[in-house]
């Protein structure tokens, strides 16, 4: 996990392009899944960063699941559960560093 103050945001941002792929619908904490609604794909192994008012991480994939089924890649439109590795909120921004 990365976490970044506002110049180096500015200067990562310039490094690395992002494209959003969805918003946080849900958050479960005992789990530690976000229930994010996509517009783009998702695969594992893609590197995302959340995005929100409090929140502002990067990390990898390592699994999606749409109804407990565990995928490799997930579409624009489904809605699937990720495993984060920090609190997310409902609004939050997720984007694919590319």
């Amino acid at each position: 996990m990365q976490f970044y103050t506002e110049s180096e945001r500015a200067e990562t941002d310039k490094e690395m392009p992002e494209l959003l792929v969805g918003t946080v619908s849900d958050y479960f904490a005992h789990p530690g899944v976000a229930g994010i609604d996509l517009i783009d794909q998702l695969k594992v192994g893609d590197t995302i960063r959340i995005e929100g008012h409090t929140t502002d991480f990067e990390q990898e994939v390592d699994s999606i699941q749409i109804n407990h089924a565990n995928l490799t890649e997930a579409k624009a439109g489904d809605s699937v559960g990720i495993r984060v590795c920090d609190r997310v909120r409902p609004g939050d921004m997720v984007y694919k560093v590319t």
